[in-house]
Formats: C-alpha cells, structure tokens, sequence
C-alpha cells in the first residue's frame, strides 16, 4: 500500500484543516478528542465480559484515504499489525449486550453527506464484526439466500459518533431521540441510533482492510480529514443509564489523540 499515512513523527506539524470542513464537524471532533483522552489512559481499555482481547490484528499501523477522479470513487484503507479480521467476537447468544468489534474511521464529513441531516457528532465509518445480529437488512453478504445471518461478516457502516459519559468507553453512536423529526437515511438500521448500512463492499486481505465508497453516495465529498481506531461496543436495550451503543474499550489510535489529521490523496 504506497503513500500510506503512518504514525506520525511527534514533532511533525499537521497541516491545517480546510475551514468549511472545521465549520461542520468540529462541535463533534472536539468532544471526540476530549472524550478520547481520558479513555486511553483510564480504567476503559481493559476488555469487558464477551469483547475481544488486545491482538496484533487490531493494532492500525497505517491508514490512506485515496480519491480516484477517472472512477469518481473513494478507497478507505487501514493496515493491522497482525491478520486483518481474524479477531471477532464471542457471540453473547442476545441482542441485549452483543459485543460488537470495529474498525473505525473518524472523519470531518459534514453529517448531511451521509443522510444525517444537520444532527451534531463525528461522522465515521466503521467496518464492523457483530455475531448475535445482522443489521444489514438490505444485503446479503455471505450470498447464501439468507439476508438476516451475515453479522459476524466484517461490513461497513456510517456511524455519527459523540460524547458519552455512560459509556466505559467514553462516546457512544448518538442516539435517535424524535423518529419523526431526526432525519436519516432510508438504510439505517432497524435501531434507534445514527447508523447506517450503505452495503459498501468490505475487503479484508492478509494485513489490509479496504472499503470502496462512490463519492456520489457522501454528496461529492472528496476533501477531508480523518483519523483511524479500533474498538469495541456494546448493545444495551435494557438499562437507562447506559447509551443503546456505547464505546466500551478503545484499542488504539493511530493518531496517538484522535486530532484527525490526515488528508484525502487524490489519484
């Protein structure tokens, strides 16, 4: 994977964000970044109950985000230090708390350019591995006829992230509060949060995820900034004083803070 973004030099200077991005998505970015600090360093990163262990396969060592202008296609693509989607995790045998295990891909798209209106987060992609449920109504990733058996396959999903204090982790997918007000997209999720299930296709090969995204499907978008982590959630149905999908563990960052700091490479 050549002109791969890798950890940064600590002493490199980020080169600054375009201002229209900033404007969109800093309420959400900033909280993010705040959130994030206490989780790498506090009591968050130690797995819970049914969620994976740290492993060489979660560990994102590069990241690249290539716009290709002849194909009008974006190509999301993280390195691992170990076998890209080989750790998923333990199936709980519930809905009420599934684990579920992501790669993530914090960005500064503005929420509209993935169906979620004007609502305040960071707009992520998550490519993600779920073995109690299939959020994927429309797809059928395995091809074997059955649309509602695929969770536990790695697919991608927008996700509009935000802080979140009940959460061990810090952040949470913001949740729908007026289903008749809340704008998003015919392909959310049958779940009350700001997900979404594109069907973008999900590649996982040797130590490399890649996931192709039209940039028609995100308004045209093509300039901005994004990060990459890996983490774990978990599914609450039943407790009030918990968010329905909150951040449980974060593995790592690759930016070191989650200040967003790569940049879209046009080809």
């Amino acid at each position: 994977m050549a002109d791969q973004h890798q950890k940064p030099d600590p002493d490199r200077r980020v080169v600054p964000r375009r201002a229209a991005l900033l404007a969109a998505s800093a309420l959400g970015a900033t909280a993010l970044v705040a959130a994030l600090a206490g989780t790498l360093t506090g009591a968050a990163q130690t797995p819970g109950p049914d969620l994976p262990p740290r492993t060489p396969d979660l560990e994102i060592t590069e990241a690249a985000v290539r716009y290709q202008e002849d194909l009008n296609l974006l190509v999301f693509d993280l390195r691992v230090a170990g076998e890209a989607g080989a750790t998923t995790p333990t199936p709980r045998g519930a809905f009420d708390g599934a684990p579920v295990l992501g790669y993530v891909v914090p960005t500064t798209l503005p929420a509209a350019a993935v169906g979620f209106g004007t609502a305040a987060g960071t707009v992520a992609l998550a490519v993600t591995s779920h073995p109690d449920f299939d959020d994927t109504p429309l797809w059928d990733e395995s091809a074997d006829g059955d649309y509602a058996n695929d969770g536990e396959l790695w697919h991608a999903h927008w996700v509009l992230l935000v802080e979140d204090a009940r959460a061990p982790g810090g952040l949470a997918v913001k949740e729908v509060v007026d289903v008749d007000a809340e704008i998003l997209p015919p392909t959310n999720a049958p779940v009350p949060i700001y997900l979404d299930s594109p069907g973008f296709p999900v590649e996982l090969a040797a130590d490399e995820v890649r996931v192709v995204v039209p940039a028609p499907r995100i308004g045209g978008e093509t300039a901005f900034s994004f990060d990459a982590a890996s983490a774990s959630l978990v599914v609450n149905t039943s407790d009030a004083a918990r968010p329905t999908l909150g951040v449980q563990d974060v593995y790592g960052v690759l930016s070191g803070d989650l200040s967003l700091p790569y940049e879209v490479e046009r080809e």
